[in-house]
């Protein structure tokens, strides 16, 4: 029986790197990452996403070497802004939209960055993915969204709140399952900008 026999349809022989296809390299990253959030970092193997996924593990192991690679290469993926594409053509309303847009996302991307925590913290290159992937894209997009506020007059550029409108809004987001014990939903989001947004930004 040869190597490539042995180990599955979807590995090689030699030094020859295996060649997947995206669909299948899509179906390997969506599972690592919902298995992370179902069960956390420390409980998903290489082993077991072979496994679940129908593949030698010798596969994974080829294409990325290690799990915090693999789980890097995932999230880099994956990335993408909820917020991209709010432009109601007010400040007021685009911090309300995208109150309603972190609605829908913030049970899947809250148990992600909770399940990835320490292990983000021990590995540099699953941190720096992790920031690439969850965090600096929606910090973009709400910069985007005061930018254009700024612009239009809404709100004096030298405001000491502005800076700090992508930390208020994704902060909520994170620390409301360590308070109460559940995400952050849409009423929840929707009175945090009337109530903490909006005041301090001078916006009715």
């Amino acid at each position: 029986m040869t190597s490539q026999a042995a180990d599955g349809p979807e590995t090689v022989t030699g030094s020859r790197r295996s060649k997947l296809t995206p669909e299948r390299e899509r179906e390997f990253f969506d599972t690592v990452l919902e298995r992370i959030r179902e069960c956390g970092y420390e409980a998903v193997t290489m082993e077991g996403i072979a496994a679940s996924t129908r593949c030698s593990k010798s596969t994974l192991y080829r294409q990325w070497k290690t799990k915090p690679q693999f789980v890097a290469a995932a999230l880099r993926s994956s990335r993408c802004s909820w917020f991209e594409g709010v432009d109601t053509g007010s400040l007021a309303g685009d911090l309300r939209a995208a109150a309603c847009a972190a609605a829908e996302w913030s049970g899947r991307d809250t148990k992600l960055v909770q399940a990835l925590g320490h292990a983000a913290m021990q590995d540099e290159e699953l941190a720096r993915a992790l920031r690439e992937a969850v965090v600096e894209p929606e910090v973009k997009a709400l910069q985007e969204i005061v930018r254009r506020g700024v612009e239009r007059g809404e709100v004096p550029a030298d405001h000491p709140a502005l800076e700090y409108v992508p930390a208020q809004l994704l902060g909520v987001l994170r620390v409301r399952p360590l308070l109460e014990g559940r995400y952050a939903d849409e009423d929840y989001l929707r009175r945090f900008v009337e109530a903490v947004l909006l005041p301090e930004l001078g916006l009715t």
